[in-house]
């Protein structure tokens, strides 16, 4: 099968390049977009350390609904503006969150959650998923790790 893995050692812009195209070399031709996303979540699981949870929420309606994911089971339903995953996908704006305990409204799926990112997905301007990743460190990502995930939801866009 496929062995993507980072480099050691390498620096976070090649990191997220490898990330990139691991995740474009996994998806292509795949048109089921559930699959596309396990296969993803599982990868960022792969290149990138001192996580507790990485995966997809997707917009379903006027909410978002669970997607594929690594990690402890997680909230299946968050309504949008509430917690750090609904205020990403009604602002379609990324949330580098250092102190989840501080974010107003936090959602604890998980209590050992410290820190998060949340990197919402746009097609034709449009919200359609978020990319969600927790970490049981403070203050984990970090602005490279921000340009990275947008990175990845950009091509991921025609996939998922």
């Amino acid at each position: 099968m496929f062995s993507f893995a980072p480099t050691p050692g390498q620096s976070s812009a090649d990191l997220y390049a490898d990330l990139v195209e691991s995740a474009r070399a996994l998806t292509d031709g795949e048109p089921d977009g559930v699959a596309n996303m396990a296969n993803v979540a599982a990868l960022i699981w792969q290149f990138l350390p001192d996580l507790n949870w990485a995966g997809f929420y997707r917009m379903v309606g006027d909410g978002l609904v669970l997607g594929p994911f690594v990690g402890k089971p997680a909230c299946i339903r968050i309504a949008l503006g509430q917690g750090v995953c609904g205020t990403a996908a009604a602002t379609g704006q990324t949330q580098l969150v250092p102190d989840v305990h501080a974010f107003p409204g936090h959602i604890a799926c998980d209590a050992q959650s410290r820190s998060e990112l949340v990197v919402p997905v746009l097609r034709d301007g449009q919200v359609i998923a978020v990319i969600d990743l927790d970490s049981p460190s403070p203050a984990r990502f970090t602005p490279d790790d921000a340009r990275g995930i947008k990175a990845l939801a950009a091509a991921l866009v025609t996939c998922i």
